[in-house]
């Protein structure tokens, strides 16, 4: 009796558990490098030890702090205007996360509704959508992107224009892809037989069976929006004025390289930490949303 008692008791690991453990270091490593740089956009006037916006030409160009001729005030250091090295990172995580965020979002959101309907009506509305994937994208990305962001002139909703109007594609060719293979499953066909109309179908049967892709492409599209942001603001054409962003840095940094190559160094391991970090996470995420899908 005691047995069956520690039988009934003992519960299989809940579905939330299970989806962790199926997710493995890549959704642990992923989540904390994607923690970290969120935290730093939202906490960044906590976290800053300085304003990123104030000179002091008498301390330009010092080095890491525990290099020779560093201080403990400038932890990594100053650039050429003697503006703190760590506030100007930390403060360019918010361009990042916005940038990112946004533009992935608006992007999936038009990517998704065209492959959809591409890939559940068939016909001359896939043959359009499909057609129109196919002119968009024979052009480079992200020479596409800063042609866009010159032309509708520099500022962060331009940027955000520019990724978006380039980057939908690769959603809504996957999502095509994958919402025709979901189409010939036994619940779709399934749903057909008692009566559910094709919008009820996409919404409640087909969107839901895509999520763990759609995160897996969310979080790759967010750093791609940060690698062309990142390129827009080196070139001198994303957001305006003094803002900091990684971009921006690495521009000023590549001038005096020589001289400072830190001030060109961290911005760069901070776009790949993030970049890294995001891929991970959504891949981890991915494996474990989906219970058929395995390492």
């Amino acid at each position: 009796m005691a047995d069956i008692a520690v039988t009934s008791v003992a519960a299989p690991p809940s579905r939330l558990l299970a989806g962790l453990k199926r997710g493995g270091p890549r959704l642990w490593l992923g989540a904390a490098l994607v923690a970290l740089l969120v935290l730093a956009a939202i906490f960044a006037p906590v976290l800053a030890p300085h304003d990123p916006l104030e000179q002091d030409l008498m301390s330009a160009q010092l080095p890491p702090a525990w290099m020779t001729g560093g201080e403990p005030a400038y932890l990594l250091g100053t650039d050429s205007l003697g503006r703190c090295v760590l506030s100007r990172l930390i403060y360019s995580a918010q361009t990042a996360v916005m940038v990112g965020l946004i533009a992935a979002t608006l992007a999936a959101a038009i990517g998704v509704a065209l492959g959809l309907f591409a890939g559940s009506f068939g016909g001359w509305v896939d043959q359009f959508i499909s057609r129109l994937i196919d002119v968009w994208m024979a052009f480079p990305p992200v020479l596409l992107s800063i042609v866009l962001a010159a032309v509708i002139g520099a500022g962060l909703t331009s940027v955000i224009a520019a990724i978006v109007v380039v980057d939908w594609t690769r959603f809504a060719r996957v999502i095509r892809a994958e919402t025709m293979v979901q189409l010939t499953r036994d619940y779709a066909a399934a749903a057909r037989v008692i009566g559910l109309s094709r919008v009820k179908l996409l919404r409640l049967e087909i969107l839901p069976n895509l999520v763990p892709l759609l995160v897996t492409l969310l979080a790759v599209e967010m750093g791609i929006a940060i690698l062309v942001e990142v390129i827009l603001s080196f070139v001198g054409i994303s957001v305006a004025g003094d803002t900091p962003t990684w971009g921006s840095m690495i521009a000023e940094g590549h001038q005096i390289v020589y001289q400072a190559p830190w001030i060109m160094a961290l911005p760069i391991v901070c776009i790949i930490t993030s970049v890294i970090g995001l891929n991970l996470f959504g891949d981890g995420l991915r494996l474990a949303l989906d219970p058929v899908q395995r390492s």
